[in-house]
């Protein structure tokens, strides 16, 4: 009887959530996006869904631009496959090539977004601005690579975010396009924190986070997991997109 009331349950909150990323990737259904139009691609993190990145998506969009958060199977896939699969959903949303295309990439999305602009250049790249992200990969994947437990949470992409020198520069090519970098300072996870040499948000140092060719970087008082949501991220996020560097409250 408990097996079938939680298979249920189950069906039943992945259906609610196959509607939610519906609404998500898809927008306004009568939406028009005109020529010179301004869209930012968001990419949440792994093990993460598109729902949290909406509050950052929604203030972008209060804000000027159209926000296109795609959902993406973060632990079913390696980050090439991962790469093809949201352009696939990119291609199936609103967005077009008449749009300036932005992108901002949390965690592993900051990869997927270097992936996607590698591999499938929007003819308007505009800017980017990465979150908290694995540039040079993080000790703590090195740390659970091939432990039974973080492969099945994490999938094959869990296991392509150590530290292998240069591993993303070499997948990815070099930065020609504006890119800024925002790192946390704060852990809410002292195990993992125990691994990272150096400041770090939990997750990924700080050193780690930065990009040969990134244009600014800053960091905020802010951890790995919640760095997202956090309104001066939001706003620096804002500002760069904007002007192409951050504001100069440091």
């Amino acid at each position: 009887m408990r097996f079938h009331v939680l298979a249920t349950l189950n069906c039943w909150v992945t259906f609610c959530m196959w509607i939610l990323s519906l609404t998500l990737i898809a927008g306004e259904p009568d939406r028009v996006w005109a020529e010179g139009q301004e869209c930012v691609v968001i990419l949440h993190g792994i093990a993460r869904t598109s729902a949290s990145m909406a509050p950052l998506a929604a203030y972008l969009d209060e804000n000027g631009y159209s926000a296109i958060n795609i959902d993406y199977p973060s632990t079913d896939h390696a980050i090439d496959d991962l790469v093809e699969r949201v352009h696939e959903k990119l291609l199936a949303s609103p967005w077009t090539q008449e749009c300036i295309t932005h992108y901002v990439g949390y965690s592993m999305g900051a990869l997927i977004a270097r992936g996607l602009i590698h591999k499938h250049r929007p003819e308007k790249l505009g800017r980017v601005v990465l979150l908290a992200p694995p540039n040079e990969g993080s000790e703590v994947a090195d740390f659970w690579k091939n432990n039974f437990l973080y492969e099945w949470l994490y999938g094959p992409a869990g296991q392509e975010l150590g530290t292998q020198k240069n591993a993303y520069r070499d997948r990815f090519g070099e930065v020609d396009f504006e890119v800024g970098v925002i790192a946390g300072d704060r852990s809410i996870d002292p195990l993992s924190s125990s691994i990272i040499p150096g400041p770090d948000d939990g997750k990924v140092s700080i050193p780690r986070t930065k990009l040969p060719g990134m244009k600014d970087h800053i960091v905020v008082h802010a951890t790995h997991t919640f760095i997202m949501k956090n309104e001066k991220v939001m706003k620096q996020t804002l500002y760069f997109l904007k002007h192409g560097a951050f504001k100069e409250e440091r």
